[in-house]
């Protein structure tokens, strides 16, 4: 069979069994509410953890650990909102959720902006074109350069800003810059004044010098590196990891050589924190319009049919290549 015969073959596949699980669970025609529903659920759990550790009900690690899963649930539903999956007719609700899953996730750039990279994502994954996934680390040679990007989106786009100006056409540092505004910023103001506090007190300890005013401001961030800006770094580090190991780079000419399915236990703690990314996305490359629970539901029907019909797992030797997909 040819690629695009194997491509059309995956396509029904993927929307017959996303049909037969519409018809036995009737609770899926709901997709406005329960959208809605687990972007609430998801936020709600959020605050949770953090009045638990605020009031020592938890330890830190733990509250990192369960609110960096919950993160990464608001992931899932700011992709699906990028594709218009809940309220695409309603504008106030949409773009409540996208506020909403902006705040869980503040080290990505606003999710507005981050429709159009994605869309474009769709359109030129695999080329030098395409700007999300070489944001993340994707196609970087370098494996010391390549772990910075994966871990620091805004150094990442400081050391990367002048190839991707000769590279990728239209792209404006300034204009990615300003789509971190002022969530992303906040984020990174607090993370990086608290390292820099904590870096110079072991140095020099600045606790008997710093006026109160600052310590108080050091205890606001340090609440928020635990609740907020550590969880994120874990999944934003983890999804930026998976995905940027799973996405070709160069030599792609259709939807079948764009990304390789990951399925490799050694992913698991990686996947524990990116909602299974590395299982499901491929499933979305196919069939971009369907909700991310269904791509989980349909995923173990739909990985017999993409080995069948040639789709390749586990393919870590691509990352020696950085990436590039061959033959």
């Amino acid at each position: 069979m040819t690629a695009k015969e194997n491509i059309k073959v995956i396509v029904q596949a993927i929307k017959a069994e996303d049909r037969r699980l519409r018809e036995k669970y009737p609770i899926l025609s709901h997709q406005d509410t329960l959208g809605l529903v687990i972007t609430l659920v998801s936020f709600s759990a959020m605050i949770g953890l953090a009045v638990l550790y605020y009031f020592a009900l938890i330890p830190a690690w733990v509250c990192i650990i369960l609110a960096a899963i919950v993160a990464s649930i608001s992931h899932e539903i700011e992709h699906d909102l990028i594709h218009k999956q809940y309220f695409s007719k309603k504008p106030l609700i949409h773009n409540f959720m996208m506020l909403v899953v902006w705040i869980m996730r503040p080290n990505t750039i606003n999710p507005w902006y981050r429709r159009e990279l994605h869309l474009n994502h769709h359109a030129v994954s695999g080329t030098e074109q395409d700007l999300e996934e070489r944001l993340v680390g994707n196609g970087i040679k370098n494996p010391l350069l390549r772990l910075v990007v994966i871990m620091d989106g805004l150094i990442g786009l400081v050391l990367n800003s002048r190839k991707f100006k000769k590279e990728i056409k239209g792209f404006s540092f300034f204009r990615v810059l300003n789509a971190a505004f002022p969530i992303a910023t906040a984020y990174f103001v607090i993370l990086y004044s608290f390292l820099i506090f904590h870096i110079a007190n072991f140095f020099w300890p600045m606790t008997d010098i710093s006026p109160a005013w600052l310590l108080a401001t050091m205890d606001v961030f340090t609440f928020l590196m635990v609740v907020l800006i550590v969880p994120n770094i874990i999944r934003s580090t983890s999804l930026n990891f998976v995905t940027s190991s799973m996405h070709y780079y160069g030599n792609v000419t259709n939807l079948y050589e764009q990304t390789h399915v990951i399925t490799s236990r050694w992913f698991a703690p990686f996947h524990l924190f990116c909602f299974n990314f590395g299982k499901t996305h491929t499933i979305h490359h196919y069939v971009p319009n369907q909700p991310f629970y269904l791509r989980q539901l349909v995923s173990r029907e739909i990985h017999k049919v993409m080995k069948k019909h040639g789709v390749r797992f586990n393919d870590f030797a691509s990352l020696r290549r950085a990436n590039l997909y061959t033959s």
